[in-house]
């Protein structure tokens, strides 16, 4: 039975207890600031940062596109099981990544020494190589969705002084393949075909895609951009 003087037109009915502007919890399953950055300049602010402590070694014989996949899926599975002990954070969805340099099925480490560094580099001068970026995500039922994302680039020649250069910026350290293509390293690329974004590390076309296809609210952060 309806209170008297309450009206029952569709709005009464089918309203929402939820407040304007409310959306779903986003945790990113990454400390790296590129991936924070790249995804809120698609309007996408995550509510926690979720890293996980992995080993990122390949398994004998591993594919670099399979190396990909499997480490994204990972790092968004340690971030589910992570949210069994953040009741703050129920519900959430995770987002994932993992990317991966490589010339023909060779796997180019992440470099954090200078000899490693510069052994890449000179690998990867005047030739072509690919870029694979797994993205997973894993939803509120504990559903998990993946990508794999290819580009592929060329480096121009480095001359021994753009070696010694750039070993010297530093810039190179922790990076798959020795290099950061949103840095100085972009001035090396004379060709990419792909997502420039998954070479950063994270491609924001897929991951949108998938956040969307899952029903997360993906514009919702845009009223706000300005």
């Amino acid at each position: 039975m309806v209170a008297s003087g309450t009206s029952l037109t569709p709005l009464n009915l089918f309203a929402s207890s939820k407040p304007a502007g409310w959306r779903p919890l986003l945790v990113l399953a990454s400390a790296s600031p590129r991936r924070l950055a790249l995804l809120e300049q698609a309007g996408l602010k995550p509510d926690a940062l979720l890293p996980s402590d992995l080993d990122e070694s390949p398994l004998k014989g591993e594919r670099p596109r399979d190396l990909a996949r499997r480490l994204a899926r990972a790092k968004a599975e340690a971030a589910l099981a992570g949210l069994k002990s953040r009741p703050d954070l129920e519900g959430a969805y995770v987002i994932a990544a993992d990317t991966v340099v490589a010339v023909g099925r060779r796997i180019l480490p992440k470099a954090e020494i200078v000899d490693e560094a510069a052994q890449c580099l000179r690998l990867l001068s005047g030739r072509a190589h690919r870029v694979y970026t797994g993205v997973a995500l894993a939803t509120p039922s504990g559903a998990i969705r993946e990508r794999i994302v290819e580009t592929r680039l060329r480096f121009k020649r480095l001359s021994n002084e753009d070696l010694e250069n750039y070993l010297a910026s530093g810039e190179w350290r922790g990076k798959a393949g020795a290099y950061a293509i949103q840095g100085i390293a972009g001035s090396f690329v004379v060709k990419l075909v792909g997502s420039y974004t998954g070479v950063v590390g994270l491609p924001l076309h897929e991951t949108v895609n998938l956040l969307g296809g899952e029903g997360f609210p993906i514009r919702l952060g845009w009223l706000n951009a300005a």
